[in-house]
């Protein structure tokens, strides 16, 4: 199995817990179209996650995923075990009604993060079926947009 998972901290007493996904094809960021996505790696943006995760006492269980059916059953048994979910779909953004659907379906605070501007590229990138069913979406801003989209999702969980 391909997946990667990185555990943070184990859930303790009130700690706010946040799942952070990792769609296809991030964890080819350093190497994958520079131009794009900049020279940052997986390991770059998980380790930034991780500091800030630490100065705003939340904890994070970071999973990155090639695989569509992966991705569904994380989000699947997500309810009851964390406050808000960050997600990078990447290409599955517009093309997996799964993914939306089980978004759709565990009712938890879910925002879309991208590291492109995915509106001011190829038109089929235009549509996101994940941004109806998700709180809010954060695109273009590099490894900014992680770190924004953690903390609007830690925002979301002290809404609840």
């Amino acid at each position: 199995m391909i997946t990667k998972k990185i555990k943070i901290t184990e859930r303790m007493g009130g700690v706010k817990k946040i799942l952070v996904i990792h769609g296809p094809n991030l964890n080819l960021l350093g190497q994958r179209e520079p131009d794009i996505y900049g020279k940052v790696t997986i390991g770059g943006i998980n380790s930034d996650l991780k500091k800030m995760a630490k100065a705003k006492k939340v904890a994070l269980e970071i999973v990155q995923s090639n695989h569509e059916g992966e991705i569904v059953e994380l989000i699947g048994r997500s309810a009851g075990k964390f406050g808000a979910i960050l997600i990078n779909p990447a290409a599955y953004t517009h093309t997996s009604v799964a993914i939306r659907d089980a978004i759709s379906s565990v009712k938890v605070p879910t925002v879309e993060v991208h590291l492109s501007n995915i509106y001011a590229r190829e038109e089929f990138r235009h549509t996101s079926l994940i941004s109806p069913v998700a709180k809010g979406q954060i695109c273009g801003f590099g490894k900014m947009s992680y770190l924004l989209g953690l903390e609007a999702a830690i925002g979301l969980i002290g809404k609840r």
